[in-house]
């Protein structure tokens, strides 16, 4: 019997966690430092996965995939999430995500090149929807005390996307001879010992920490990272580049309804329409392209 493609649901699960974790971070944010926050988060994912990966005794990947492995462990759950959190501290997170949503585009065009996944009508239309979504959330969430954007913070936002689309660019190649956990597990470990220098940050800030500061940060480890990135490299595996990336256009739209929720931050008017377009445009890129028919005419009596 076949195996049922579970590649939508996967995703649907790492949007609601990677949503999630916006909130997580904001409810820490002043008790953890970006550095510290980040080695927290991949100690507790690394921590769960290895109950996960190394019961499995699958074999470790070596060569090139390996070599990949440690690329997007450096560069994406290491250099990324310290980029991401020190950029929050300086912008709003609507400038933040908008900034950071570079990323999919980025993704969708060296993938169109490199693996010759093409640029498919539906997925740039898509995009373009979703990214105009994200901008009109980027508005309406922004802080009215921040005049001007910080240039370190739009940096940051820069090197966050460029490591995004770098870290899924190496994945998808290492998915190929590796299992979606073990992918994600690696890559926790790896970039656990990159966040290595914060250790010292992190014992300090965890002794004035609340029990609670400490629940969200355990949180943040098992649920966005352990499980929200094996979800992703699980549906990785099976589409292309770009429709996985695109999909996470509806992170920041589920960020705004769960900060709603959680936080009882009311979205205006603008977010809900920009919520609405990112739904529409990821709803655009899974549409299928339509593909000509050719009808032969019917022979005429005595043709063969």
């Amino acid at each position: 019997m076949k195996n049922r493609d579970l590649s939508l649901p996967a995703l649907l699960v790492t949007v609601l966690l990677w949503a999630s974790a916006f909130v997580g971070i904001r409810a820490i944010a002043d008790t953890f430092s970006a550095g510290s926050l980040s080695l927290g988060r991949l100690l507790a994912a690394s921590i769960a996965l290895t109950a996960i990966a190394w019961p499995k005794r699958e074999p470790l990947p070596t060569g090139k995939s390996l070599q990949l492995i440690i690329l997007y462990g450096v560069v994406w759950f290491g250099a990324y999430n310290v980029a991401l959190n020190a950029a929050e501290q300086d912008l709003d997170a609507g400038t933040t995500a908008l900034i950071v949503n570079i990323g999919p585009i980025l993704i969708a065009l060296i993938a169109g090149v490199i693996f010759k996944e093409g640029f498919p009508k539906p997925l740039i239309i898509g995009m373009a929807v979703a990214f105009a979504g994200i901008a009109l959330i980027a508005i309406s969430t922004r802080n009215s005390s921040v005049e001007t954007a910080s240039t370190v913070g739009v940096v940051l936002c820069l090197v966050a996307a460029v490591c995004y689309a770098i870290g899924t660019l190496s994945q998808k190649v290492a998915l190929r001879d590796t299992s979606p956990v073990m992918s994600v597990w690696l890559a926790c470990l790896v970039g656990t010992v990159v966040c290595l220098p914060f250790a010292p940050q992190l014992i300090d800030e965890l002794g004035e920490a609340s029990a609670g500061d400490i629940g969200w940060l355990v949180f943040l480890g098992i649920f966005p990272t352990a499980i929200g990135f094996s979800t992703w490299a699980y549906a990785l595996k099976r589409l292309t580049a770009g429709q996985v990336a695109s999909t996470t256009y509806l992170v920041p739209a589920v960020a705004t309804l769960i900060s709603w929720a959680y936080l009882g931050e009311i979205p205006t008017a603008l977010a809900f329409i920009g919520g609405g377009l990112c739904l529409l445009g990821v709803t655009i890129t899974r549409l299928k392209r339509r593909t000509a028919v050719v009808v032969e005419p019917a022979p005429t009596p005595g043709q063969v």
